[in-house]
């Protein structure tokens, strides 16, 4: 297969820079917006480049650029060290150009197989070879460090983490010769990353090159070559090493500033032990996820869990805003017990749930910034039918604009804009439904950094006037920077609490390793 296919030596035709690809002076236009501005990139064959930028700074385009999606309007492109031109994603892949999208492009009511061979499928003499097919998923799929995966499984039944090898098993069914890899780790966990830089090293040693884009900066350290920064469309540095390059120059590259303090500062005086707690979880248990969780959360206070994927995390935060009924225990807010498995009772008690998958679940993507912010609370501008949109759009501006969110277009739609502002938009529904138990599962899931700094302020702010935050994220860090108090999951358990002053990242890990390797 393709994998272990590509040529070891460098592809001829490669230019006297050593490139496999150059791109130079990109432009493309939209109408009223200038997304490419100039921007330059040259990747070597059996390279790690990594592509950094904000939301919004080009990226997207640029890749869809070199996938054959957009057609640039201005600059050049040397492949091999020849002119050329990508006019369709199928003359790009022909090139030898496989494109994996943070949006998953996959046909949900397919199976495995048929995703991964879509479009050049096994066939004799014009007749479909479908037992071939799943042979050669199956595999490709084990060469990808996942044979558990059946290539007869239906897509749409897939978790997320497996919908993203499915991906990058059809990206590498073709005899690629470069991959570009859209914010590919963001769904999965230690030891699927783990697993992802495997795949990546493999590759490169057979002088495949690898575009990798990423919001964790970590891993751009780990895995990367070179890095190439574009900020509001143009490149603003070019070919710095990776492993040498520090975090906060790669921040200040690309928000065009210093970013001094991620996390915002606790208070100085946290709130007291005797405040009743907003929020009473007792002996929450669903079978087969989690069991007797235990916690409280007072006004003002911002508890994280923290645990690998699978561990029950957001399953938990779920039950307790009512979308999964719990086998036994209680939710109560303010003292009062709510009625398990009502999202409405959740909502009318004041809960709110800014969800994992942000665009699935919390969006509507062909609304606008005021009717996605305004949803959950469109009975106070209804009457008899008819919406009061003044009075609706008066409101949700009020919101957005305490948020600063960017741009301040309430008519604009939510699917425009940034990962960072949408997130924004879904807080200022919850604010404007009046919340006070604000439920984060996975809150800075693709952010960029600058934007992440502004998410963390919201917050801690947030906290700090009156709510009460139950914080879920992958990232170990992010858990204990902003949350006052840490609940360690373990297999569906917590196993530890304590204040996130008093743990690190590696005291966390052990915790929610331990026992998984006996």
């Amino acid at each position: 297969m393709p994998l272990s296919s590509v040529p070891p030596d460098p592809p001829p035709g490669t230019n006297s820079s050593g490139a496999l690809l150059e791109m130079s002076g990109i432009i493309k236009t939209f109408p009223g917006v200038r997304a490419l501005d100039g921007v330059d990139l040259d990747v070597r064959p059996g390279e790690v480049h990594c592509l950094l930028g904000q939301n919004g700074a080009g990226k997207s385009t640029l890749i869809k650029v070199l996938a054959g999606a957009h057609q640039p309007d201005g600059g050049r492109i040397l492949w091999r060290g020849e002119p050329t031109s990508f006019p369709t994603p199928i003359a790009a892949m022909r090139q030898g150009i496989a494109t994996m999208y943070q949006e998953l492009d996959l046909v949900e009511s397919l199976s495995v197989a048929d995703n991964v061979f879509l479009g050049h499928e096994p066939s004799t003499g014009g007749f479909l070879r479908p037992a071939a097919a799943r042979q050669a998923a199956r595999e490709l799929l084990a060469r990808l460090g996942h044979p558990e995966i059946s290539p007869d499984r239906l897509v749409e039944d897939l978790p997320a983490a497996a919908k993203q090898v499915v991906s990058m098993a059809r990206a590498l069914s073709h005899d690629v010769r470069l991959i570009v890899m859209d914010e590919p780790s963001a769904v999965l966990d230690d030891e699927e990353v783990a697993n992802l830089f495997r795949i990546v090293a493999d590759l490169t040693a057979n002088n495949v090159a690898v575009v990798y884009i990423s919001h964790r900066l970590e891993e751009i350290r780990r895995i990367g070559d070179r890095i190439t920064v574009i900020k509001d469309g143009r490149t603003v540095a070019r070919g710095l090493p990776a492993r040498e390059t520090p975090t906060a120059e790669m921040v200040a590259l690309m928000t065009g500033h210093a970013v001094e303090h991620v996390f915002p500062e606790r208070p100085a005086t946290p709130r007291p032990a005797d405040t009743p707690p907003r929020l009473s979880v007792r002996g929450l248990s669903r079978q087969g996820e989690f069991h007797d969780v235990d916690l409280d959360i007072r006004p003002g206070e911002i508890v994280g869990l923290a645990g690998l994927v699978g561990a029950g995390r957001s399953e938990i935060l779920e039950t307790i805003y009512g979308a999964r009924k719990p086998s036994a225990g209680q939710v109560l807010v303010d003292g009062k017990r709510l009625r398990p498995g009502s999202v409405p009772a959740a909502v009318r008690a004041g809960l709110g749930l800014a969800p994992e998958e942000r665009k699935a679940q919390a969006l509507l993507t062909l609304e606008s910034v005021t009717r996605n912010v305004s949803i959950s609370s469109l009975d106070r501008y209804s009457r008899w039918g008819w919406v009061d949109r003044a009075a609706e759009e008066r409101e949700a501006r009020k919101h957005t604009r305490e948020l600063v969110l960017r741009p301040d277009d309430p008519g604009r739609p939510i699917r425009t804009l940034s990962g960072g502002n949408q997130q924004k938009a879904v807080l200022a529904r919850w604010l404007l439904r009046g919340c006070r138990v604000l439920l984060l599962d996975e809150p800075t899931r693709g952010v960029d950094v600058g934007a992440r700094a502004e998410l963390y302020a919201v917050i801690r702010r947030l906290a700090d006037e009156g709510l009460a935050v139950l914080l879920v994220s992958s990232e170990v860090p992010e858990v204990l920077g902003l949350a006052d108090r840490v609940l360690v999951l373990r297999e569906g358990r917590v196993v530890h609490t304590a204040p996130a002053t008093e743990l690190d990242e590696h005291r966390v890990l052990d915790l929610v390793m331990e026992g998984s390797h006996s």
